[in-house]
């Protein structure tokens, strides 16, 4: 059967459910200019019950219609302004005759949160399901890649699309041959439970583009080599913690990663971050960074929780987000007659 025939065939509606995410240490480490000359990158993020819902359905005509922070109505892919769609549409063989529409959990794009990706790993799940095929993980995760780092040759690393696709707490290692594992970061419940109610997550309301930021730390990779190794080895010493079950080393283990990570770019932190950071540690918290990038979106604090409301206190301006450890990854939640 042809795509054309599965497309013809397909009348469902069909909705995908992938988690955001946050990440805790060799964010950077992801990025091809490292991992392809100066070492494997390693880094260990987790998805978090924070969504972006993708619904796809059949048109009753042949154009496209997809519906984000706008809507856009087509004749075919090549007209669309959504780059992701486009060549995700283009990707998979679809010329028209489809409707598209986005719905986030959380502010679509510049907090850190790994929405772009997530929005193009749920999209690949969503489409490949709309044709009658299931699409692995590892799929999932390898097609994200091509899209955003090959075909539309935007600055960034491997992270996002993995975690999305896969879920849960994962190791992720990048080999130079452009191999990735995905190991889980194992924690028995009482752990989990305890890592999870000491992890405070406040979003700053400072949108910001990563693009930026994500270029200059690419010119600048050769200039800062021992600090990429260093993040990549507190990522891998995350696992031995999780083992031994001291959580506040995990805090540690952020703190040190921040004070690495600051010095990659100019733009991850400012003034105002510097100084929310600094009010959050006098306050109880033991370490903490900026999801994603940097130079906004959401913060993420590890804070015992007896300390917990303190920090908040202290930090009016910020707003609190609770949140879960998701570990199902992207996923189809409905498929409609």
């Amino acid at each position: 059967m042809t795509i054309i025939d599965k497309m013809t065939n397909s009348e469902r509606m069909i909705m995908s459910r992938t988690p955001l995410r946050i990440s805790f240490a060799g964010g950077g480490t992801d990025i091809g200019e490292y991992y392809s000359n100066y070492g494997t990158g390693a880094v260990v993020s987790a998805a978090i019950n924070k969504y972006i819902h993708i619904v796809v359905n059949k048109k009753f005509d042949n154009k496209i219609r997809v519906s984000y922070a706008v809507t856009e109505i087509v004749d075919k892919p090549g007209e669309l302004k959504h780059p992701s769609v486009r060549e995700a549409l283009e990707l998979m063989g679809i010329t028209g005759g489809i409707e598209i529409i986005s719905i986030s959990d959380i502010p679509s794009s510049g907090t850190g949160l790994g929405s772009s990706s997530t929005f193009l790993v749920g999209l690949l799940n969503a489409l490949h399901a709309y044709l009658g095929e299931y699409a692995s993980p590892k799929t999932l995760s390898e097609e994200a890649v091509k899209i955003e780092r090959e075909i539309l040759k935007e600055n960034g690393g491997k992270q996002d699309q993995y975690i999305a696709a896969y879920g849960g707490i994962q190791l992720m290692e990048f080999y130079k041959n452009e191999r990735v594992d995905v190991t889980p970061i194992i924690m028995d419940e009482e752990f989990r439970k305890k890592v999870n109610a000491n992890l405070l997550l406040l979003y700053t309301g400072k949108q910001r583009s990563s693009s930026n930021i994500h270029a200059e730390q690419k010119n600048n990779v050769t200039k800062k080599i021992d600090l990429y190794r260093k993040m990549a080895e507190l990522a891998r010493q995350i696992q031995s913690i999780c083992s031994s079950r001291d959580a506040d080393e995990l805090g540690v283990i952020l703190h040190k990663n921040w004070l690495m990570k600051k010095e990659l770019s100019g733009g991850i932190s400012d003034s105002t971050i510097d100084r929310w950071y600094e009010i959050a540690l006098k306050n109880g918290a033991i370490g903490g960074k900026i999801i994603g990038a940097g130079g906004g979106g959401f913060m993420l604090f590890y804070v015992p929780e007896k300390d917990r409301e303190k920090v908040i206190k202290a930090l009016p301006e910020l707003s609190v987000t609770d949140f879960q450890f998701d570990y199902r990854g992207s996923r189809i939640v409905m498929v409609g007659d």
